[in-house]
């Protein structure tokens, strides 16, 4: 869980807030509420961040520090620890701690000079000043106290999904030009038009200061929107840690021995035409098989869990060069390879197959792929939890030869030169931090060229590969068991059936209106990642899948066309005045409401005949993208016959909108430097 925050409460320096209950009831047995931020602590542990208390000590190996109003024990009910006044080293530590990357949350108070502490000094080092006085707003107030101040916000990505906020007997604060004011007092309070919480970046950290500590506390982070106020600075203020490796480093005999192999392959893959074959210059070729035999021989110590398929591997290159270098045949070492029963985290695998890549490398060539399994405790958990998914290996490149120098995210045994299927295909292997990479870089693009707001936990998303690459692990296991749960045609996976492409497409989007939903679920059941998910969903969505690949029977593009759309119709996404502006408060319920009609399809096509599903699916779909205007579809001038009604089907049934048409020109380049890419 190292891609979470990672936040200190100070409770060294005599604050009036503590996040341990029992010391609050210590501090304040008639009302510990009045003391104690227990609540906004455990909000964020269920957000996934490590929440400690404590002195500076440990300052260093945080992420955040919350510094609640310091008091001298006159004024407040206070913990105790230490004073109130930060010493002029602890000052120039928090500093630092800023400058490298930290981040830094402060709670003043209303008539802030009289506490005694030095929290003006410190907020001064930031471009933030503490006014002492207690602002008053009768007119704009909670239950009619008139210094239970309502604040203006001012927006922002900062405030996604907070509308209002209350300031109990709050100050005000100062700051220049580059801080961004969240909250100020309304034009009738005294002040008026002041900030009431401001953000700042210094250096490579962050600052975010209010002028009340009370919004937080236990009897008042239920008010409004307070509990999304909270983790909204939090995780805008925090750190992004830089990526731990879950495997050893790819120095040594090892690494050089697979780029040995890398070069033989590389070598022979010119020799190799569609089908695997060689027709030509067979003794070289030949020479060549023997060398990677070899190669494999020699890394096989270094991946003892997988002797048995090596050893067969070896066999099945020693049976091709035998058969005179013809349709190569793994079907033997196919069968020894499972890693669907070997996820340990961070387990690695030499994979060496005659295959195809999707959305990469067509033909059969040899390929070596060293890869490494991402099968984390809480991932695991949840697997053996509800969302039981077997055959799914979710996997990382260390390394590759060509044929995944593409596009390619997945690694199926479908895909391998056989000479029968197996009687059942037992894995499937998806490379998360590939996703998660191009998911970032896409979607990053996106929301800059749109000039889209965006909420800190998902700006959090696209800065952390580690996230993003847990994110779409848990993506993944719930999206691919989803196509065998629910009101189903006879084969979901629709293999090998020819129908109109949008049924493939509303497939999919099933499968990811769902993961949705199931993270919605998870979300408020207090799975970290569940949050990230929505986002991952929504943005590769709509941001990547309309703009990627060929408009040839495109569906994933169309999945994304059609969740846009809907959005867009119920004005949950706008584009005015060149801008991308999204109500989160209402995307889930949109999605949601998406899901119902396609799982409405789904159901009543138990009840239909074929080609009336396919009618009804294409009715769905055409309420929300508009149809190419010569289509056969479009106009109702279909064949009879079920083999020229998918031929009536253009190549693009579904052309892209003018908004879609700008953003693929904008980021083709963007997509397109994808190729290839990983997490590394």
């Amino acid at each position: 869980m190292r891609a979470f925050p990672r936040v200190l409460f100070d409770e060294g320096h005599s604050e009036s807030w503590t996040i341990r209950r029992e010391t609050a009831e210590a501090m304040n047995p008639a009302h510990p509420d009045d003391n104690s931020y227990a609540r906004a602590a455990e909000l964020l542990r269920r957000l996934g961040h490590q929440v400690t208390s404590g002195g500076l000590e440990s300052l260093g190996e945080q992420d955040v520090l919350v510094i609640a109003h310091p008091s001298q024990q006159r004024w407040e009910r206070t913990t105790g620890q230490g004073s109130p006044v930060f010493s002029p080293e602890e000052l120039d530590a928090i500093e630092s701690f800023v400058a490298g990357g930290g981040g830094l949350v402060v709670l003043a108070e209303e008539e802030q000079d009289k506490y005694g502490n030095n929290l003006a000094d410190l907020l001064a080092r930031f471009g933030i000043g503490v006014t002492h006085t207690t602002v008053r707003d009768p007119g704009n107030s909670h239950r009619g106290v008139a210094t239970w101040v309502l604040g203006t916000p001012a927006g922002g990505g900062l405030l996604a999904g907070v509308g209002t906020a209350c300031f109990y007997r709050s100050g005000v604060l100062t700051a220049g030009d580059d801080a961004t004011v969240l909250f100020t007092t309304s034009a009738t309070a005294d002040p008026a038009g002041a900030p009431l919480a401001v953000a700042v970046e210094h250096g490579k950290g962050k600052v975010v200061a209010f002028a009340d500590s009370d919004l937080f506390g236990d009897d008042s982070i239920d008010d409004y929107d307070h509990r999304t106020l909270w983790s909204n600075v939090v995780t805008w203020a925090a750190r992004v840690p830089a990526p731990v490796r879950a495997s050893g480093s790819q120095d040594g005999a090892k690494a050089e021995l697979f780029a040995d192999l890398k070069a033989v392959v590389e070598e022979l893959r010119p020799l190799q035409v569609k089908d695997g074959s060689v027709p030509d210059d067979k003794p070289a070729a030949a020479a060549l098989v023997a060398r990677v035999s070899q190669l494999v021989g020699e890394l096989s110590g270094y991946f003892p869990h997988d002797a048995a398929y090596l050893r067969a591997v070896q066999a099945d290159l020693a049976k091709w060069v035998e058969q005179d270098l013809g349709v190569p045949d793994f079907l033997d070492s196919l069968d020894l390879f499972h890693p669907d029963t070997q996820r340990v985290d961070g387990l690695e695998h030499l994979v060496v197959f005659p295959m195809y890549t999707q959305n990469g490398n067509p033909n059969r060539n040899l390929e070596a792929v060293w890869i490494r399994t991402i099968w984390p405790s809480w991932l695991a958990e949840l697997e053996a939890n509800g969302y039981d998914n077997p055959l799914f290996v979710p996997i990382a490149f260390e390394d590759f030869t060509s044929g995944y120098d593409t596009f390619s995210a997945v690694l199926f045994p479908e895909t391998v030169a056989v000479r029968k299927a197996p009687e059942r295909f037992t894995w499937g292997g998806i490379f998360a931090d590939r996703e998660a990479a191009r998911f970032r870089r896409v979607s990053s693009a996106a929301a800059t060229t749109l000039k889209l707001d965006l909420p800190p936990d998902a700006a959090r998303l696209l800065e952390s590969q580690e996230l993003a690459q847990d994110t779409f692990v848990m993506w993944d296991l719930i999206h691919d068991r989803t196509h065998s749960h629910g009101d189903l045609p006879f084969d979901p996976f629709m293999i090998k059936q020819r129908m109109p492409y949008w049924l493939y497409s509303l497939e999919e989007l099933r499968c990811d209106l769902t993961a949705f939903g199931e993270a919605v679920k998870l979300e408020a059941a207090g799975v970290p990642h569940a949050r990230y998910v929505q986002v991952a969903i929504l943005f590769d969505r709509l941001f990547r899948f309309p703009i990627t690949g060929e408009r040839v029977r495109n569906y994933d593009g169309l999945g994304g066309q059609l969740l846009f759309a809907y959005l867009h119709r119920n004005d949950i996404i706008r584009w005015t005045d060149n801008r991308l502006s999204i109500d989160w408060n209402r995307v889930a319920g949109g999605v949601a409401d998406l899901r119902a009609e396609v799982e409405k399809l789904y159901r009543d096509s138990i009840d239909r005949a074929k080609l009336a599903h396919w009618i009804a699916a294409y009715e769905l779909v055409t309420a929300y993208v508009e149809p190419h205007p010569r289509s056969a579809w479009k106009r109702g001038e279909l064949p009879e016959e079920q083999k020229a009604m998918v031929d009536a089907v253009l190549p693009d049934e579904f052309p892209l909108s003018m908004f879609y048409e700008a953003l693929r020109r904008k980021l083709g380049d963007v997509v397109e430097s994808t190729k290839g890419i990983t997490g590394a």
